[in-house]
C-alpha cells in the first residue's frame, strides 16, 4: 500500500513540478557554470549506496563536504542557490527516485 501511495503521489508531483524544475534548470545555468543537477552519493536502505539528485546550489569547485563545515559559505552558494535552499526547491529532483523506488516519502 505504501509503494502505491509513493507512485501515485510522485506522479502527481512530477506533473505539477516539471515546468518549474525546467525553469530552475535554466536559471542555474544562467547563474553559474557547470551542470544544473548535482548527484550526491548517499547511504540508503541496507547500507547500499545510491546517487541522489539535487538542483545545484553551490559553485562547481566547492569541496564536497557537509555544508556546516564549509568556510565562507556565502562565497560558495550561487545567487539562485540561496532561493532554492530557502524553499527546499533543490530537493525536487528526488521525486524521481521515489517514483522508481529508490526513495520513499516519509513524515
Amino acid at each position: 500500500m505504501k509503494r502505491i501511495f509513493d507512485i501515485i503521489l510522485s506522479l502527481i508531483l512530477i506533473i505539477i513540478f516539471t515546468a518549474p524544475i525546467l525553469l530552475i534548470l535554466v536559471l542555474i545555468k544562467l547563474d553559474s557554470e557547470g551542470p544544473s543537477i548535482h548527484w550526491s552519493k548517499r547511504v540508503g536502505k541496507n547500507k547500499k549506496f545510491f546517487y541522489m539528485p539535487k538542483l545545484r546550489t553551490m559553485f562547481v569547485n566547492t569541496p564536497q563536504i557537509e555544508t556546516n563545515k564549509l568556510i565562507d559559505i556565502e562565497k560558495k552558494i550561487t545567487k539562485i542557490g540561496y532561493i532554492l535552499r530557502k524553499f527546499s526547491f533543490d530537493e525536487l529532483p528526488q521525486i524521481y527516485l521515489v517514483l522508481i523506488g529508490q526513495m520513499s516519502f516519509v513524515g
